[in-house]
């Protein structure tokens, strides 16, 4: 059996308090609490969850651009976490991210060319400049751009285009994994389709395992083999996407998916609105950390922390009465709303 790209083991991450004398250092922001899961080769696993739930630190983590508070990352079987910077800069080829925002992640005083050659210089990967302007068409053409743009610099380009010149720079070095933060919620409607549309045909084709970052669900539909739906900081449900989309066991996925037309739960076309704010990180609730906003629970929920457990074939979630909540039906009472209108992803 072939190991996984990417394992997350217990992944944590505080990001302590600095101000005051008496602030202690166990106080501050629980941005990703104990996470794990794994992704195997050529796998896209999409992450969700509301504003602040985790998915970016995550996403940051599993590349050590940011350093773990605790648990360990291992990337193509070797454990990364701890790995000096030198040490370290060997495993960069092999892992890339793309940002949420095209416009602060290019260099204004650089051209395109010099933009995706970088990386392709730093490890060796080309010898002089004829070759490296050959590899950097190759990979504008790749990504949808003409040949003859490779001279210009970002100010010139679209949002969209400057997205393509991004992704252009991360599979420039055949990279076994990529991290994609929100890679198209800074753009354009209009062009928003065209460039996941574009990531899942690369994907596909160059087989790199993928971490997608988001929170439109038809966009995670449309991308992913498999979804993890964070909620302050943990997974609070994992597995295929086929069976989270139709069968979603954690009253949370739940809630989500009936805000979105185009996940189809089965059995109703109403929304489940929940009740309450979001807790602040800051102060996550003991037990489980959706027992305030859940319409289910119970005091065991108030006290224990639900593991993430199996709920059928690929596929667990961390609710004490999991196998008890049932898709909710078009009959059940309210709270619920009519969900509204969104977009679907298409060509």
């Amino acid at each position: 059996m072939t190991a996984p790209v990417v394992r997350a083991e217990d992944l944590g991450k505080l990001f302590p308090d600095r101000g005051g004398l008496f602030s202690k250092a166990e106080t501050g922001v629980q941005a990703v609490d104990g996470v794990s899961f794994e992704i195997d080769r050529g796998e896209v696993l999409a992450v969700v969850g509301e504003s602040g739930c985790g998915k970016s630190t995550l996403g940051r983590l599993l590349l050590r651009l940011i350093e773990p508070s605790s648990g360990r990352v291992f990337l193509d079987g070797e454990e990364i976490t701890g790995l000096s910077a030198a040490r370290m800069r060997r495993y960069r080829q092999h892992a890339q991210m793309v940002f949420q925002d095209p416009y602060g992640s290019l260099s204004p005083r650089r051209t395109v060319a010099q933009i995706i050659a970088e990386p392709l210089e730093v490890f060796g990967l080309v010898k002089g400049q004829r070759e490296t302007r050959e590899k950097v068409a190759e990979l504008l053409t790749q990504v949808g751009l003409p040949t003859g743009v490779m001279d210009r610099k970002p100010r010139q380009f679209s949002g969209g285009q400057r997205q393509r010149i991004c992704i252009a720079r991360a599979i420039s070095v055949d990279p076994s994994f990529i991290v994609a933060d929100e890679p198209v919620s800074a753009l354009d409607v209009s062009i928003q389709a065209q460039v996941i549309n574009l990531m899942h045909d690369l994907q596909r084709k160059k087989r790199f395992s993928f971490l997608f970052i988001a929170h439109d669900l038809a966009v995670v539909r449309h991308m992913a083999d498999r979804v993890a739906v964070m909620y302050l900081g943990r997974i609070v449900e994992i597995g295929d996407k086929d069976r989270i989309y139709s069968a979603p066991h954690h009253p949370y996925t739940q809630a989500l998916l009936s805000a979105a037309p185009e996940a189809k739960l089965k059995r109703t076309n109403k929304r489940i609105v929940l009740q309450g704010d979001v807790p602040s990180p800051r102060k996550i609730p003991s037990g489980c950390s959706f027992h305030s906003r859940c319409p289910i629970a119970q005091d065991i929920c108030r006290v224990e922390r639900p593991p993430l457990a199996s709920v059928g074939p690929g596929q667990a979630a961390a609710c004490h009465f999991a196998e008890a909540f049932p898709i909710p039906r078009t009959d059940d009472p309210d709270p619920v709303e009519d969900a509204p209108h969104r977009r679907a992803v298409s060509s």
